[in-house]
């Protein structure tokens, strides 16, 4: 077990570090992406590519309930948790549910390696009469590790909320959390995966605030459990959240997220 649990550290490291495209020689480049797709073919994803489906009528005996939409990638989706309820949305769920008494409509529309350019495509996916109460936003990782410009990124996020806005819907937008928590990576590309997912992370708080949306810093309220005990808040591939990992990241958000709420009725 401990073999393979390595062996899939090493496959991730060798993706992000072939993500990132260091600042080396044509040469030293191509040799991580060649040692990246070597890794990938070996070891290829303990988690697969799809999160589990939490989408449900959370505390239904509440009554009078409430839409929540989740949009972003893989850790809005959930990848990591082994039961439905360990998900972020469903984390989110049942803490509405709990500080409202309202049951909670969880709809996920986030994917899976998604980058902010896929949040159009997630609202297109949407029924055309749904109208989310709230919508909370996790993207950006994949951003980073594909080297998407901050201002790119951070437009597809705009347009997301002025989007979910003209729908009603309050946001909540968690921005990018810190890529240096992932101590698999070497030095020094984990401080360089660092500074850009935090440079992305500022950006996105920004346009957050710009937009009309409320933005909670993950890298800086739950961040540092991650860095400090990776053992049990990351998941077996070392790079997405446990189901502990899940509920710090949902306590850090629900406490915008009913506010938002609050201030919207």
């Amino acid at each position: 077990m401990t073999g393979s649990v390595n062996r899939t550290r090493t496959a991730t490291a060798a993706v992000v570090l072939a993500g990132l495209g260091v600042t080396a020689a044509g040469g030293g480049r191509e040799l991580l992406r060649r040692q990246a797709a070597i890794a990938r073919r070996r070891i290829g994803k303990p988690l697969g590519e799809d999160a589990i489906d939490a989408d449900k009528l959370w505390k239904k005996t509440y009554g009078d309930p409430l839409r929540l939409v989740l949009l972003g990638d893989s850790i809005a989706a959930g990848l990591g948790a082994e039961r439905r309820k360990d998900t972020l949305g469903a984390r989110l769920a049942r803490g509405l549910a709990k500080e409202l008494h309202r049951s909670v409509d969880l709809r996920t529309a986030a994917v899976v390696g998604s980058e902010s350019s896929a949040l159009a495509g997630q609202l297109d996916g949407l029924p055309a009469s749904y109208r989310p109460d709230v919508a909370v936003i996790v993207v950006g990782g994949n951003d980073v590790t594909h080297r998407v410009p901050v201002s790119e990124s951070v437009a597809h996020l705009e347009a997301a909320i002025a989007r979910l806005r003209l729908l009603g819907t309050a946001v909540v937008v968690g921005t990018c959390p810190d890529l240096g928590a992932l101590r698999d990576v070497p030095q020094p590309l984990r401080s360089l995966g660092s500074r850009m997912s935090r440079q992305l992370a500022v950006a996105q708080q920004a346009a957050a605030i710009r937009s009309g949306a409320h933005a909670v810093v993950l890298a800086r309220v739950v961040g540092p459990f991650f860095i400090t005990n990776p053992d049990e808040m990351f998941s077996l591939d070392r790079f997405h959240p446990s189901a502990l990992g899940y509920k710090h990241t949902a306590r850090a958000l629900l406490p915008t997220v009913v506010r938002v709420l609050a201030e919207k009725s």
